[in-house]
Parts: structure tokens; C-alpha cells; sequence
């Protein structure tokens, strides 16, 4: 019997190992975003916000002169930092999913 519009078991059985090999990598690369941590900074440092590489917020460390800037310049700090780190994070996912599967030999980004 011949295969299915020249899909035949060989690369039926080859899609299965790559969704298999895709699947625990992509397991690997969720726990490695997970221990990630990676800061956006503002005003040159005065706020830092760190984020998992995943983008779930850590911690934010405020300098006492950010403070004494006054309540509007400290949120457009916050904010700044907090845009930063998620941009990095952001980045830095779509980059490591972009190496699997260029390791793993897909078409394009997942």
C-alpha cells in the first residue's frame, strides 16, 4: 500500500519523533525561562526590575534618590524599567524558541 500522498510511514513516524523532541525540549526551555532572570533598568539605574524569563515579575529595587524625585518621575521610572525588562524577556524567549527549533530542524518560529 502506498503512503498517503507520499507521506509515508517513514516520515509519519519521523513528524511523531519530531513532535516528541519538540515537546520535551519545550518542557527544558520552560524550566530554563523559569531560573532566568533578567533586569530592565531606568534613570540610569535609580529602578531595576528584574522579570523570569518568562516575563513574570521578581523584584523591583528602588534608589532612595528615585524617590526624592517626586511621585511622577519615579512611576515613569517604574515604568520605564518595567518596559525594559519585559522587552528583554521578550527577546530573549523568542530567540531561545527560535534556536529550538532551528535545532530541531522546523520551518520558522513556534
Amino acid at each position: 500500500m502506498a503512503g498517503f500522498g507520499g507521506f509515508g510511514l517513514g516520515k509519519i513516524k519521523e513528524a511523531f519523533q519530531k513532535a516528541n523532541q519538540l515537546k520535551e525540549r519545550s518542557q527544558e526551555l520552560q524550566s530554563e525561562l523559569e531560573e532566568m532572570r533578567l533586569d530592565g533598568e531606568a534613570g540610569g539605574g535609580l529602578v531595576k526590575v528584574t522579570v523570569s524569563g518568562n516575563q513574570e515579575p521578581q523584584a523591583i529595587v528602588i534608589a532612595p534618590e528615585a524617590i526624592e524625585q517626586g511621585k511622577e518621575v519615579l512611576e515613569d521610572l517604574v515604568l520605564t524599567a518595567m518596559r525594559n525588562a519585559y522587552q528583554l524577556s521578550a527577546q530573549t524567549m523568542k530567540n531561545r524558541m527560535e534556536e529550538l527549533t532551528n535545532e530541531l530542524g522546523l520551518p520558522g518560529s513556534l
